[in-house]
């Protein structure tokens, strides 16, 4: 229960009931309101139906009662219908009147006509509680002051016409306005009491409803499926993993998803039950099994829900994950930490590697057999390829930087003259010539990229290139897309072609993932890095198999594609005038 201020008590509530009802929740004032107004407009009902039999069983009856009775049942009902639900206010206005005015007026001349056995004090206590609930405090105690005035004042005209009772009478008087204070003090308090509950039922419920929407959102963007499940195997909820990893994105809305109903789900059916059963969580691997789209192996684990009562129904929650998911993290933690292993291992071979390829180049300069030469010679080809491997091990150790392709402190490079100046310099370092084409168109295209890694990236593509083009003329092309849109977000394009034969799917599979190579001298981190180094400057790495038109044929072949985000280049501060 909520304990109430002390600026709510009953000789001081500026902020009464009916202002916190109608404030913050119109519609239970409202329906309070018209309950009232629906009471009165019965107690008239009622009254007239009385009054007017009393008159015509009793001719010598004088028929003002009943006059006094039509006019209250009209004027109640006229308020009911026509008047919009209005709080009492702190003074006797005119919704006052209109309502507990007339109650106070009607009664007060039934109970001073009447000319039988019929008290209507008690009706008294309807315009007391209605102030005391639609009103304020004050107001309402003002109404019951103004009731025990009527009440003595008729005792003090009684007592004028019968002496001999004039102490009954005013005794009855004070009886009943000491119940008509204590009826608003009670009602106002308690209603002040119910609306403060109901402001914190509404609180709660508001709170409930936001708590359940963000569960249901965290349910639904979970990688791992869920199901609710009861124990007669009938599926309540599933979230949109769940219902991927067992197919049914597609199932009728009118088809029940029973387990029971699913051949192909008894494995996990068998689970449930088991764990409805023996009243304890379960874990296992098993298959679910599609039709038309073969088996698909699960790791399900199942929780029962707290039961608040032996009566109620307790509750299967399933969760599912997907056997290749939990390979796949199984596959990436062990990368990680054969990385980490690699790079400590390879930074312990480069000391002794380089101690090697110095012995060996100070051993060949003594050596005349030509025999021990080309021993030599191989000793350092070996030297420099372990070294190679050194580095690319090192360097997917250290995880590039991720620039920002919005900051202005990142390099800008001239696409098409910077892969001019790599191309030609790896063109003179490994004596190619035809076989090498550059389309570089002219122009200023500047792209958020290193210009080391760049020249990295293309003397990789340009060495795998080599080595499967056919050694013709043009059998291999270096191209720049010279586009340039206007804004800060546009993009450029430079592609490596070969002519040679298509890659297999499961080479294609699994092209850019590290320490993965088709050939057993290679240690299959070079394009893993290019990609990386691609990434990390907001670049984006591809494959394709397309086309090219060289001296008017059209050959097939190897692309590999990598598409920059670019930014137009600064323009020098001009001086300010003064300075100048």
């Amino acid at each position: 229960m909520v304990e109430q201020p002390a600026t709510q008590s009953w000789l001081a509530s500026s902020a009464t009931q009916a202002e916190l009802v109608m404030s913050d929740y119109p519609g239970e004032f409202e329906r309070l309101w018209r309950g009232f107004m629906t009471a009165r407009a019965t107690l008239g009902l009622v009254l007239v139906v009385l009054q007017g039999g009393i008159f015509f069983l009793s001719p010598a009856q004088s028929g003002t009662p009943l006059l006094i009775c039509t006019a209250y049942f009209t004027a109640a009902l006229v308020v009911r219908l026509k008047t919009r639900p209005q709080q009492l206010g702190n003074t006797f206005d005119a919704q006052w009147l209109r309502t507990v005015g007339v109650d106070v007026m009607a009664f007060a001349s039934l109970q001073i006509l009447q000319s039988s056995a019929i008290n209507y004090v008690p009706l008294f206590a309807l315009p007391v509680l209605m102030v005391s609930m639609l009103g304020s405090m004050m107001l309402a105690m003002g109404a019951a002051a103004g009731i025990t005035l009527l009440l003595f004042a008729y005792a003090g005209w009684l007592t004028a016409l019968a002496p001999l009772e004039g102490n009954a009478h005013f005794l009855q008087a004070a009886l009943t306005g000491t119940g008509c204070f204590a009826i608003s003090f009670i009602a106002s308090q308690m209603a002040t009491r119910l609306a403060s509950v109901e402001r914190q039922a509404q609180d709660n419920h508001l709170a409930a409803t936001v708590q359940r929407q963000v569960n249901e959102l965290v349910i639904e963007s979970l990688v791992d499926g869920v199901l609710v499940v009861d124990e007669h195997g009938q599926v309540l909820s599933a979230n949109p993993a769940a219902k991927q990893l067992l197919d049914i994105d597609n199932a009728p809305s009118t088809e029940s998803l029973n387990l029971r109903l699913r051949s192909g789900w008894q494995a996990m059916l068998s689970l449930i039950l088991q764990s409805f059963a023996t009243q304890s969580n379960q874990q296992s691997d098993i298959s679910v099994h599609h039709e038309g789209r073969g088996v698909r192996y699960l790791r399900v684990r199942t929780q029962l829900t707290a039961q608040p009562n032996s009566a109620s129904q307790s509750l299967c929650v399933v969760f599912i994950q997907d056997q290749r998911e939990v390979q796949a993290r199984f596959r990436t933690e062990k990368l990680a930490s054969m990385g980490r292993m690699s790079a400590a291992v390879a930074h312990e071979i480069r000391n002794p590697l380089a101690a090697i390829a110095q012995a060996n180049a100070l051993l060949a300069e003594d050596l005349d057999d030509p025999g021990q030469l080309r021993l030599a010679a191989m000793v350092q080809q070996n030297a420099h390829r372990l070294e190679k491997i050194v580095n690319d091990v090192l360097h997917l150790a250290q995880a590039p930087s991720t620039h920002d392709a919005s900051n202005d402190e990142i390099p800008l490079l001239n696409l098409s003259e910077t892969a001019r100046r790599i191309c030609r310099d790896w063109k003179n370092q490994h004596a190619v010539g035809d076989e090498l084409l550059l389309s570089l168109p002219p122009g200023s295209t500047h792209v958020v990229f290193d210009t080391e890694h760049l020249r990295r990236i293309l003397i990789n593509l340009l060495d795998n290139a080599l080595r499967y083009a056919s050694h013709q003329t043009a059998c291999m092309e270096v191209s720049v897309d010279n586009t340039q849109a206007s804004t800060s977000r546009a993009e450029a394009e430079i592609s490596v072609w070969s002519d040679g034969a298509p890659l297999e799917p499961s080479v294609e599979q699994h092209l850019f993932e590290p320490f993965f190579s088709s050939e057993s001298r290679s240690s299959g981190l070079g394009l893993y890095i290019c990609r990386e180094l691609c990434e990390s400057h907001g670049a984006v790495m591809s494959y394709d198999r397309s086309q090219r038109s060289i001296n008017g044929m059209t050959k097939p072949g190897n692309q590999f594609r990598v598409v920059f985000k670019t930014r137009p280049p600064l323009l020098p501060k001009l001086p300010h005038p003064k300075s100048a």
